[in-house]
């Protein structure tokens, strides 16, 4: 299998952004081969940092809607590996991502590579994906900036994998915002 037949979006029906969302909050950019997309999360950054640093967070939100994050391993440090399953609802193919964090600056930016996992376990193409959080008004600026892509084409394909996982994350830190706001509850 190629690596454009592996990527989730490629394979996900539903990978389309919820309708009841107020486009306001988000911005997609599209650069020849580079992709920006800009969130306004309703939450403080620090959870917002934690939900991209914390393995047991990120679980719940990483990957496309229909895919279920899976065997996370995270050596969060400069030089330090990180590795994810993407396993599909469906029970089709497992596909495996990787990289290594270039920088972390709590709360407030993560660097890391990425590359989906070949049929023979090599990484394949690699990018470089830059998370910048800022304060913005009692909420999260979130600024997703990832490049250089093999083709326009699989840009497109990880704009979609990406909105629907940052969909997910906008869910899951209005829960995760309100049991710390009433620990109660959770």
């Amino acid at each position: 299998m190629t690596e454009t037949n592996r990527s989730p979006t490629n394979r996900s029906p539903t990978n389309r952004s919820p309708t009841n969302r107020s486009p306001t909050n988000r911005r997609v950019e599209t650069r020849g081969r580079e992709l920006v997309l800009t969130r306004i999360l309703d939450a403080p950054r620090a959870l917002v940092f934690q939900a991209w640093t914390d393995p047991a967070r990120l679980a719940q939100w990483m990957g496309p809607r229909g895919y279920t994050a899976t065997d996370l391993e995270h050596d969060l440090r400069p030089g330090g590996a990180w590795r994810t399953c993407l396993r599909p609802d469906d029970g089709g193919d497992n596909l495996w991502q990787s990289g290594v964090y270039r920088e972390i600056v709590e709360p407030e930016r993560l660097v890391f590579t990425f590359a989906w996992d070949g049929p023979d376990g090599r990484p394949g193409h690699e990018t470089l994906v830059t998370v910048t959080l800022a304060d913005e008004a009692g909420k999260t600026k979130m600024t997703f900036h990832q490049a250089i892509f093999e083709s326009v084409e699989r840009r497109d394909s990880h704009q979609g994998g990406w909105s629907s996982a940052f969909d997910r994350l906008e869910e899951h830190l209005t829960i995760w915002d309100d049991v710390q706001d009433h620990p109660a509850r959770g």
